[in-house]
């Protein structure tokens, strides 16, 4: 990794946090979750970098995956929520990934929140060249089991590389030494976003609902000229990372049809919204890191 990319990743890094503090003082009681992601995503575009993904606002038991659409207006925080926020951002396809949960004017899930928050901070004091992922993963869940609360399973941080949000390596958020990836090691130059999710539940999500959230899987013509402008559009925007259907909707107003379309035609794929199995409360904390010939570099801060 040359000197250049590493300074993309760094601000990248520091985008992120900065847009991801100042969405987390955008939430509180009565605050449309519309407004949130879209003055998020405009700081960072203000900032002069892109978002990596749709911003993410998953409330109570979902894990992850959820934004709001277009006319989603009438969605509003309450009382009591458990609000993970998770946003990403890219500098020329260099990412930082970065998450944190907050709880809306009560304080019934503080330990579950500092459970998440811990064990993301003994990862990154884990993760070296050379490390296992598994001895990451044993440290994640390690952590959360000492609060009391359930480590969600099948959910994975995961490795970067330029415009590739999940680049082939996973970083478990339990030990797991019955997968084989689990025997893979860190290595240098490698960038990673490590992100523990903590539950009271049963650990383990699925996903039923569809998101708003899609991903181009097989860049080629649907046969319907409408829907194929729409796709070059999101191409040339987005490549191949993640978008919503909100932000084509800016591009098109008929694009909820046509992505419904290019998903049934295989072009596009849906990201389902993913829930705790049991339907127990869940907090997510996240970090990027970039590892270095000796050490890791945290680039998601202030």
């Amino acid at each position: 990794m040359d000197e250049e990319v590493l300074e993309k990743h760094r601000l990248a890094g520091r985008i992120a946090r900065q847009a991801l503090e100042y969405g987390l003082g955008l939430i509180e009681e009565g605050a449309r979750l519309l407004d949130v992601a879209e003055e998020t995503e405009q700081m960072i575009l203000d900032k002069g970098a892109l978002p990596a993904f749709p911003t993410n606002i998953s409330i109570d038991s979902q894990a992850a995956h959820f934004t709001p659409r277009h006319n989603d207006g009438d969605l509003v925080f309450s009382r009591g929520n458990l609000v993970k926020l998770d946003i990403g951002v890219h500098i020329d396809g260099y990412l930082a990934d970065n998450a944190r949960t907050r709880e809306v004017g009560t304080r019934n899930w503080t330990d579950l929140i500092k459970a998440a928050d811990e064990a993301v901070a003994t990862a990154v004091e884990v993760i070296r060249p050379g490390t296992p992922i598994s001895m990451v993963g044993a440290a994640i869940e390690r952590t959360i089991r000492s609060h009391g609360f359930r480590p969600i399973e099948n959910l994975t941080g995961h490795s970067l590389r330029q415009y590739t949000l999940h680049a082939g390596k996973s970083i478990p958020n339990v030990e797991n030494l019955r997968d084989e990836r689990s025997m893979q090691e860190v290595e240098a130059w490698e960038s990673y976003a490590i992100e523990p999710f903590s539950t009271n539940g049963s650990g383990r999500v699925q996903g039923k609902r569809m998101s708003n959230i899609y991903r181009i899987v097989d860049y080629r013509e649907s046969g319907v000229k409408e829907a194929d402008s729409l796709l070059e559009k999101v191409y040339q925007d987005f490549r191949t990372l993640p978008f919503s259907e909100r932000w084509c909707y800016k591009l098109e107003g008929r694009a909820p049809y046509h992505l419904r379309r290019l998903v049934r035609k295989g072009i596009i794929m849906g990201y389902p919204i993913l829930v705790e199995a049991a339907q127990g409360m869940v907090a997510q904390s996240e970090h990027t890191v970039v590892v270095t010939e000796d050490s890791c570099e945290l680039t998601t801060v202030l």
